[in-house]
Parts: C-alpha cells; structure tokens; sequence
C-alpha cells in the first residue's frame, strides 16, 4: 500500500504543479501588460516592470493555489482513471475511502506548502516588488518603517498608517519643516480623503501644533486640506491591502483596531477567508475523487478542465459575493468566510460516499 499511495500522492504534486505552473504563466503576463501604462514613469522601465511581475509571482501562487491543485487532481487522477490504473486499484480491493485518503495526503502537503507561501515568502517579497515599484516611479519620495509608510514631498512629510480603501487612508501625520533642520508644525489626521484625479488631501479630524519663534501654537479642526505631488496610488504600493497580509499581521490588525474601538470587519474577513480558502486546498483535492471513479472516467482532460474551472470559478465568485455581503450588510464575516469551503466539504463528502 505504500508503493501505491505515494504512486497517487506523486500523481496529485506533479499535475497540480504542472496547472499551477501554466496559471502562473498566465498571470505573470497579465501583470506584465498591466505594468505598461507605468513604464516611463520617473526612472521605472520595462526590466522593472518584469521584476515585478516576478516578485508578484508567489502570491499569485498563493491565491490560484485552491483552483490549481482542483484542476491539477482532476487531471491526474482522470489519466489514471483512462488507463484503466483505478481499475486495477478497486479490482485489487481498495476501496474507494482509501484511494481518498492518499489523495488527501498530497493535498495536505500542498497545503502546509502554501502555508509556508502565503505566511512567509509571498508578502515580503510582494512589499519588496511594491517598494521597488514606487522607488523607480518616484525618485525624490521615499518612504521607510515597517508598519506604515512615509512620504517626503519637499518640506512635508507624510507618514500613514493603514490604508482601507482605493482614496482612504488612517492615521495619518503631516510633518512641515523650514530647512532640513527646523520643524515648523505637526500635525495629526483621523483619517484623509484624496479627491479623484487631483491630490487634494482631505484631512477629517485634523490637529495640529505650531512650533512658533518663542511659543507653540494648537490648533484643532474638524476638517483641512493640504496640497501634494503625491497621489493616492503611491501610498498603496506601501500599505498593503488586508487580502495580502499574513495572518499574524491580521490577527495583530485586528487586535489594534478593536483594541482602539474601530471596525474590524473588513480584516477579519480577511482573516478567516484566508484560513478557509487554504483549508479549501484540501477539500478540492478531495473533490476530484469522485469524479474520477464516476463521470468523467472516460472523458478527456479537456472535459475535466472544463469541470475544474467551473468549480473554481463557481467557489470564488461565491466567496467575492459573500465578502460584499460581510461589508455593506454588516453580516457575520467568520461565518461567511467559512460558507463556501464548508458547503464544498459536505459537497465532497456526500460524493465521496455515494462512489462505488
């Protein structure tokens, strides 16, 4: 038994790395075409914006991860099931339990390897690709600190805690100096608004102390405006959205932002989608068993295909829907996060015990 279940382990890696590889093909250039509109840009040219379409690479593997490994299992197992291989395998008295069970081996691997992914090697190096990105489009702005990120537009200074939308930023502090030496004010913003297509800064909840020749000045405001060169997409290549931070970074989010009495709901859907979209990785491998002892025993890889992206896609238009619903209708976010893998488990399992 262990010849044959490292045999259907080995099946699952290789056709799951083999989609994944030919996903990631795709998306690579997707990112690559996108990045043509930024090319001349400050100093930012065509090898920049191939290096970042690297860089994007392994989170982009991290998020096709579920759909590859789904398509990659149909595939592998479909070719077994062609070959008359799980033919011999039930005629050898193994049930169909047990084929399922080696099966979810090679995908508890591919799971724990996404883990170590998406955790570890896909933020830093997407942050990495950004920072780039914005150091070669702007070559007199820079920005520094791990938490948040600093801007420099001649004598201001922004520094900007999170970003949670496209034109909304919070906790936001503006620096003004006379020279490199002298600091003439500061300032301190609950949140800030950027108008579409200027860079007017909208400043809600704005304080601000004047350090003046022989006093220092206070003043609050419910609202100001300020003027930058810097526009609201340059801070969102240094302050990440909440889908592409790690867990603990979420986790941490989310503790702060309770702690401080602010909403939570956007991270911790985040948070528990994350979770349940790489548990997922599990069931979908799961999923293809059935399929290859019944229907599409005898179909072609290219019917499989079709199954395994209409499954995938099915799953993610799901999940993107109840994500809206978590945010305008203020529902539940861990229970939704999880609907979509948990009706996915009872799909399989159901399948699974109905195969003969």
């Amino acid at each position: 038994m262990k010849i044959l279940d490292r045999y259907l382990i080995g099946t699952v890696l290789l056709y799951s790395a083999m989609v994944l590889g030919v996903l990631l093909t795709l998306g690579g250039l997707l990112v690559f075409i996108g990045q043509q509109d930024d090319i001349g840009t400050g100093d930012y040219g065509a090898a920049d914006a191939l290096l970042y379409s690297l860089l994007s690479l392994p989170q982009q593997a991290f998020e096709l991860m579920p759909i590859a490994v789904l398509i990659g299992t149909l595939l592998g197992l479909g070719a077994l099931a062609r070959g008359s291989e799980l033919v011999v395998v039930r005629a050898a008295g193994v049930s169909v339990v047990r084929t399922a069970a080696a099966v979810a081996v090679g995908g508890l691997i591919i799971l724990l390897v996404t883990v170590a992914l998406g955790e570890f090697i896909a933020p830093p190096l997407q942050k990495f690709a950004r920072q780039q990105k914005a150091f070669s489009k702007f070559a007199d702005v820079s920005f520094a600190g791990s938490g948040s990120a600093w801007i420099k537009d001649g004598d201001t200074m922004i520094s900007v805690q999170e970003q949670t939308g496209d034109q909304l930023f919070g906790g936001v502090f503006v620096f003004r100096f006379e020279g490199p030496q002298r600091l003439l004010s500061v300032g301190q913003a609950r949140t800030a608004t950027v108008e579409p297509g200027t860079r007017e800064w909208k400043l809600l909840g704005y304080r601000e102390t004047r350090f003046e020749q022989e006093q220092v000045a206070s003043s609050a405001e419910e609202q100001a405006i300020i003027t930058t060169r810097v526009d609201p997409g340059f801070l969102g290549l240094a302050v990440s959205e909440p889908r592409q931070l790690p867990w603990l970074g979420l986790y941490r989010l989310i503790q702060h932002l309770r702690a401080n009495g602010l909403e939570i709901e956007t991270y911790e859907f985040a948070f528990w989608s994350r979770i349940a979209r790489t548990c997922a990785i599990l069931v979908v491998a799961l999923l293809a068993v059935p399929f290859a002892f019944g229907p599409l025993r005898t179909s072609g890889a290219g019917a499989r295909m079709v199954i395994g992206v209409l499954i995938g896609v099915a799953f993610f238009l799901v999940q993107r829907t109840l994500e809206s619903g978590a945010i305008v209708f203020d529902l539940d976010p861990i229970l939704l996060a999880w609907v979509p893998t948990a009706l996915l488990a009872v799909i399989t399992t159901l399948l699974i015990a109905r195969t003969r």
